[in-house]
């Protein structure tokens, strides 16, 4: 989907669509967790199988917000860092705010956890994209090496 600088109702729209579809899979999946602990298996089924069609509706989302043929490794990683940034720098500092000042001890002690865990996985995606960006920096030299190579080749062959 284009997104020309400036959020549309229809990009919001999706997002939020999103949101509830990934909200509805976790929350099924906790649903089935209680059931299946209170002794209904087919309940606990039931919500399984509706927590996997969720994921379908998700994924068609993120389909239009996020387009495969627009996307590659380092770019996947590149939103991820951006993503996990954003949840320590911005959202669970704030919510931690508000939960202290609501005296929600529990929700802030929650928030606090994700904001360092947020921090440990935006550490591990830039690892493995300067992982890979050296790898690819590698590869170039050897692909330039063979390309030499064959110029050089292709020059012998032209002079015989």
């Amino acid at each position: 989907m284009q997104n020309n600088n400036a959020p549309s109702a229809t990009l919001k729209n999706l997002e939020s669509a999103l949101a509830g579809e990934s909200m509805a899979n976790i929350k099924y999946q906790y649903f089935a967790q209680i059931c299946r602990a209170h002794g209904d298996e087919t309940t606990a089924r039931v919500f399984e199988a509706t927590a996997k069609q969720e994921v379908q509706h998700a994924f068609g989302h993120m389909d239009l917000l996020f387009p495969k043929t627009k996307l590659d490794p380092a770019k996947c990683l590149e939103l991820a860092i951006e993503g996990e940034t954003y949840e320590y720098t911005e959202m669970y500092p704030a919510f931690r705010h508000t939960a202290i000042e609501e005296q929600h001890s529990h929700a802030a002690n929650e928030f606090s956890e994700q904001i360092d865990e947020s921090k440990e996985h935006a550490e591990q995606f830039k690892l493995v994209l300067e992982k890979a960006s050296k790898r690819f920096a590698a590869l170039t030299k050897v692909e330039e090496r063979h390309a030499n190579h064959y110029r050089e080749a292709l020059k012998t062959v032209k002079t015989s």
